[in-house]
C-alpha cells in the first residue's frame, strides 16, 4: 500500500507497571512495514520505570505522545480513556497491550483486509502464545465471516478466535458508535464488545502469525486465573448475547450444556483445594445470574470425577506440590463445607 493512500492508523499501549517488557513492545511498534500511524502510550501511575522508558523512545520519534494518568484507573476504564486520545481523522485502533508485541507485517496486513472490506468492523489473526500458536479454526481459504456467524460459534463452544485487544484491529467507526467502547465493570469486556459489534459487522482474519502474547501475573490475569473467571463469564456473555444469535431451542439447549458443564468444572475444583474465597466468589457470580450451585449435581460429579483416578490423582498431586511450593499447604482443606459459605 501506497504510503501516502495510507489511512491513518491509532496504535495504543496502555501501561502499568510493565518495565520489564515495554521497550520489546515500543520496538515492534516502530518496526512496522506500515507507516502512517500514531503511537498514543497512557501511563496509569506506573511505580516503575515504564513512564521513563515510554519518555525515551518518545525523544525519538515525533508519532509517540505520552499520556500519563494523575490519578489511577483500573484496567477498562485506562482502556477507555487512552481511546478517547486517538486523532479525530484516524480510520483504525490498533491496541498493542505494554507486554505483548506485534510482527513487523501486523498493521499492514490487518489495515489491506479492512480497507478491501468496507463491512468488516473487527481483524483478527493468528498469534503465539508462548510458544503456541492460537486462535485456529477458521478455513484458510476465507478472509471475511459474517460477523453474526462467528458469534454463534463462539456461543454453542465451537470457535474462539477473538484473542485480546493485541490480536485485534478495531474500525474506529465501531469504536466511535460506542461511548464508552469496554463495559468497565466487565473483566471480559474485550469479549463483549465483539459480541457487541458483530452484530452488524463482519468478521475479518489474516491467516498469518501477527502477534505474540506473554502468560505472566499481571493484576487481571491474575485474578482470572485464580477464580477462573472465564468460567462464569462465558455464561454471563452467553445470557447477554444468546437472545441475538440463537433460536430459542438452541438457546435453551445451549445454557443446559453450560450450566452442567459449569458444575463438571467446580467438581474438579474441589479435588484442587479451593479456598472459601473461590467458593465465595462462583456462589456470588452464580446469584447475579439467577441461580445457585445446585448441590446434588455437584455431587454427582465430584463422584465422577473420582472414579476417573487416572486424572483425578495427578491433579491433585500437581496441586499439593504448587501449594507446597508457595508455602500454603498448611492452608489446604477440603470437604462439601468449604463449599457452602456465609456472606
Amino acid at each position: 500500500m501506497d504510503v501516502k493512500s495510507q489511512p491513518l492508523v491509532s496504535i495504543v499501549t496502555p501501561v502499568y507497571n510493565t518495565e520489564k517488557y515495554l521497550a520489546e513492545c515500543i520496538e515492534s511498534v516502530l518496526e512496522q512495514t506500515y507507516s502512517n500511524w500514531e503511537y498514543i502510550i497512557v501511563d496509569n501511575c506506573s511505580t516503575d520505570s515504564s513512564l521513563a522508558i515510554a519518555e525515551e523512545y518518545a525523544k525519538k520519534d515525533n508519532r509517540i505522545s505520552i499520556h500519563s494518568n494523575s490519578t489511577f484507573l483500573n484496567q477498562m476504564q485506562n482502556w477507555n480513556h487512552a481511546l478517547k486520545l486517538m486523532h479525530p481523522e484516524s480510520a483504525y485502533c490498533k491496541i498493542v497491550h505494554a507486554d505483548d508485541w506485534i510482527y513487523k507485517e501486523c498493521v499492514e496486513r490487518m489495515v489491506e483486509l479492512a480497507e478491501r472490506y468496507p463491512g468488516v468492523g473487527i481483524v483478527g489473526s493468528y498469534r503465539l502464545v508462548e510458544n503456541e500458536v492460537k486462535l485456529d479454526g477458521l478455513p484458510p481459504h476465507q478472509n471475511v465471516f459474517s460477523g453474526r456467524e462467528i458469534c454463534r460459534l463462539y456461543l454453542f463452544g465451537d470457535l474462539y478466535v477473538f484473542g485480546s485487544p493485541t490480536t485485534l484491529l478495531v474500525r474506529n467507526e465501531v469504536i466511535k458508535n460506542n461511548d464508552p467502547y469496554y463495559e468497565e465493570a466487565n473483566i471480559h469486556a474485550d469479549t463483549d464488545a465483539c459480541l457487541r459489534d458483530l452484530k452488524e459487522w463482519n468478521f475479518g482474519f489474516v491467516h498469518q502469525v501477527l502477534s505474540y502474547t506473554r502468560r505472566h501475573n499481571e493484576s487481571s490475569t491474575s485474578i482470572a486465573n485464580r477464580f477462573h473467571t472465564r468460567r462464569s463469564g462465558r455464561i454471563k456473555l452467553f445470557l447477554k448475547y444468546g437472545v441475538h444469535y440463537l433460536n430459542e431451542s438452541e438457546f435453551r439447549v445451549r445454557y443446559k450444556s453450560l450450566f452442567n458443564s459449569y458444575h463438571r468444572f467446580l467438581a474438579r475444583m474441589f479435588y484442587e483445594f479451593k479456598d472459601r474465597e473461590f467458593w465465595k466468589y462462583h456462589q456470588s457470580e452464580l446469584r447475579s445470574l439467577g441461580e445457585s450451585i445446585h448441590f446434588l449435581k455437584l455431587i454427582k460429579y465430584i463422584l465422577i470425577e473420582g472414579i476417573y483416578i487416572h486424572r483425578t490423582i495427578p491433579r491433585l498431586i500437581k496441586t499439593l506440590r504448587a501449594k507446597s511450593t508457595n508455602g500454603t499447604t498448611k492452608n489446604v482443606s477440603t470437604g462439601l463445607g468449604n463449599i457452602y459459605t456465609k456472606e
